[in-house]
């Protein structure tokens, strides 16, 4: 097929969400309050310089001042330009939350359930709910990815990962 037969599908836009000047002024904002944490937790443990050198805080401090300064460049920037082109648009959203919502629930579920059962939960949900699979392929692959995990981080390089009821049911 020649390249300039293939149909391009035109995507109609959905309702703005986020415009980019909203998501560059909160960004600005995140890295601005991120920035004055670490300027004033490097403050208290020391930012100067001692009759040894510099103390703990002396580069973390800058560093914290150049983020700040960035922060206000960005926020500058947002509002010179006033981009209210979207950022995200409402499917755009729908489609992200389809990942994140999951995926925010399994970091919930992980500290009850441990890391190899809620992880096979959320592999299995995921193989059938989004990937069509059928729910004995489902579960069966995520057990079996979980199996070899199991093996590889508990019994083969003995790092401890968090554990849940079953685990601790079978005596890990």
């Amino acid at each position: 097929m020649n390249p300039s037969e293939i149909e391009i599908e035109e995507r109609t836009p959905s309702r703005t969400v986020i415009t980019i000047r909203t998501a560059e002024l909160l960004t600005a904002a995140t890295l601005a309050v991120i920035s004055l944490i670490t300027m004033w937790s490097n403050y208290e443990i020391g930012a100067g310089w001692g009759s040894y050198g510099p103390e703990a805080g002396y580069f973390p401090m800058r560093l914290g001042i150049i983020i700040l300064l960035a922060s206000f460049f960005v926020a500058f920037q947002a509002i010179r330009t006033n981009n209210q082109s979207a950022f995200i648009e409402l499917e755009q959203a729908r489609l992200v939350s389809i990942i994140l919502l999951p995926l925010l629930l399994y970091v919930f579920v992980l500290g009850y359930l441990g890391i190899y059962v809620s992880s096979a939960i959320f592999i299995a949900t995921f193989m059938f709910v989004l990937g069509k699979f059928v729910w004995w392929k489902s579960i069966g692959l995520a057990c079996l990815v979980m199996f070899v995990f199991f093996y590889i981080f508990e019994i083969q390089f003995m790092v401890p990962l968090p554990k849940g009821p079953v685990e601790n049911f079978f005596g890990f």
